[in-house]
């Protein structure tokens, strides 16, 4: 895919939806970074639902630190995994107060460090809460940047550089954001709805769902 093309992309989902967000629902940074380690292999729905409880009970590292994992488990059972999240969210609440001042630290190494945190949470919460031009992929903008030979490539860190390399600086800060809910909504697993997309003469995917 030539750089014209890319750029087209890009723009159009920038007209289509100028300020992108995440769909879950936080007031801080912080919670951000809960909400993205609970949303693992869960949906972002599951995951507001369950802080729409936890968060007005406890929203600092302190608050929630104070609960437990057996009191963090009542607001988060209805989440898949809820007993490992619980254990890691304990452990990197207590890292947080212990060798963060009780703030999320905007260093990646130091992120990344903290327990149910790998590159994705870590890009998710440097880019989305703290303005950083940073590329995090899940499984949608791995099978979108295939399917559509945006940035194909064998593994999701292949296609994280890929992204961060092609994407024109313009629109890297809400890339993510677009790609995402283009994934989730538009260019989905198994029949992509070719036919309602913005990109779809753009796209370089050879099996295209006009129905």
């Amino acid at each position: 895919m030539n750089p014209q093309k890319r750029h087209e992309i890009f723009s159009r989902f920038q007209t289509n939806n100028p300020h992108p967000t995440t769909e879950l629902n936080y007031d801080s940074t912080f919670e951000l970074l809960i909400s993205v380690i609970l949303s693992a292999q869960a949906t972002d729905v599951g995951v507001n639902k369950a802080t729409a409880k936890l968060y007005p009970i406890a929203n600092t590292p302190e608050a929630i630190y104070a609960l437990g994992e057996e009191g963090l488990k009542h607001y988060i059972k209805t989440i898949g995994l809820f007993n490992s999240k619980a254990a890691n969210v304990i452990k990197a609440c207590k890292m947080l107060i212990e060798l963060h001042d009780s703030e999320v630290p905007e260093d990646r190494a130091a992120l990344e460090a903290l327990p149910g945190v790998g590159r994705k949470t870590a890009n998710v919460v440097l880019n989305t809460a703290l303005g950083h031009p940073t590329m995090a992929v899940d499984t949608h903008i791995f099978r979108l940047s295939n399917r559509t030979r945006i940035a194909p490539g064998k593994n999701v860190v292949e296609v994280e550089k890929k992204l961060l390399k092609f994407i024109p600086a313009e629109f890297m800060q809400d890339a993510h954001h677009w790609l995402i809910l283009h994934g989730r909504y538009t260019c989905i697993a198994r029949k992509p709805r070719c036919g309602s997309c913005i990109i779809e003469d753009l796209c370089e995917f050879k099996d295209k769902n006009l129905d």
